[in-house]
């Protein structure tokens, strides 16, 4: 079963705790330079949102890694990087759609989001709960449902303005 990280962006406070525990567990420092989620803030409304590697079908990441390093797991779906094989010449981030590969100037090596091998400690430590680890389905099955909603909300208004005056 494939699962993914799902951001809901009106739950976000921009605590950026999600970045410090991340941080904490992969590199053993709190510093959210280090950490594999990134909180992108859009000014001037101060909106803010966690960005995470979406595992993309097409990954080009993965398409255009020239030492090989990034590969996807069969089973998961997530799209890995072998740090031994890591050349960190930051291809992978230029080609990155969501900006969710970053460098670790310390190690020399790109790193990005691996939903900590199936147990996001991002989501067990969002408080608002914007953050939520679901079956790929079930986002699909939830988009369809919201995008019906809304279709019907846009037909009833439709409805009403042409209804006669009466």
């Amino acid at each position: 079963m494939q699962k993914m990280i799902l951001v809901d962006p009106t739950k976000c406070t921009g605590c950026r705790t999600c970045e410090l525990v991340c941080s904490v567990k992969n590199e053993g420092i709190a510093n959210p330079a280090r950490a594999r989620v990134r909180i992108v803030r859009f000014d001037p409304v101060v909106f803010e949102v966690p960005m995470f590697c979406q595992q993309c079908v097409s990954a080009p990441c993965l398409a255009i890694c020239p030492a090989k390093a990034i590969s996807r797991d069969k089973e998961s779906g997530v799209v890995d990087v072998n740090y031994d094989l890591c050349i960190g010449c930051k291809v992978c981030m230029l080609v990155c759609p969501f900006g969710a590969m970053s460098f670790d100037p310390v190690g020399k090596k790109i790193f990005k989001c691996d939903q900590c091998g199936g147990d996001p400690i991002c989501v067990k430590f969002c408080e608002t709960k914007a953050l939520q680890y679901v079956d790929v389905t079930a986002v699909s099955s939830r988009k369809s449902w919201e995008g019906a909603q809304k279709f019907s909300e846009l037909m009833q208004k439709f409805a009403r303005e042409l209804a006669p005056a009466g």
